[in-house]
Formats: structure tokens, sequence, C-alpha cells
């Protein structure tokens, strides 16, 4: 038997208790790299956008593709997955 307690056992989160606040919790606060997107590399693939985990990725007018950084956790899945290796992590705080 273990100390630990079972799911069953914890607590109730905030964003299960209060259905629809996720759009208030910014979860790109947790983040320490972001991606970075070089427009002149980009081919405009879209699998940024597909293979984002969590939808933080946003088609834009012109045709390219951007992270929201409220939402962006910086996991580096864009930029591993970017064929012209057009997307590079920066740590947070860099230009």
């Amino acid at each position: 038997m273990t100390d630990k307690p079972t799911w069953k056992d914890m607590h109730i989160g905030n964003i299960i208790t209060d259905p629809g606040n996720a759009s208030f919790r910014r979860t790109g606060d947790w983040r320490t790299e972001k991606p970075v997107l070089d427009k002149e590399m980009c081919v405009r693939c879209a699998l940024c956008w597909i293979d984002c985990p969590d939808g933080a990725i946003r088609p834009c007018d012109d045709g390219y593709y951007e992270a929201d950084l409220h939402y962006c956790k910086g996991c580096g899945i864009c930029a591993r997955i970017c064929p012209a290796g057009a997307i590079l992590m920066e740590e947070e705080g860099e230009q």
C-alpha cells in the first residue's frame, strides 16, 4: 500500500468546479520557452497547428500560423514537427 492519495481522495480543482473558466486561466504563464516563427522559412504546411496539443497555434489572415502565448505552454512540439525548421524555441524574456 502507498501513502499517496488516489485520484478519488484529491480535492477537485478550480477549473473542474467552475466550468467554462478556462479562458480566464492563462496557462501560458507556466511557460519557460516560447515558439518563434521565421516567416521566410515557413512553408505554411499547418503541421504546427494540427499537432499542437493545446490548440495554442492559430491561423493568421496572411496564411501563416502563430502561437497564442496566453495558452502556449512551450512544449516545443511545433518546433520539432516543423519540416522547414521555421519555428525555434526561445527562452522566455528574450527578443
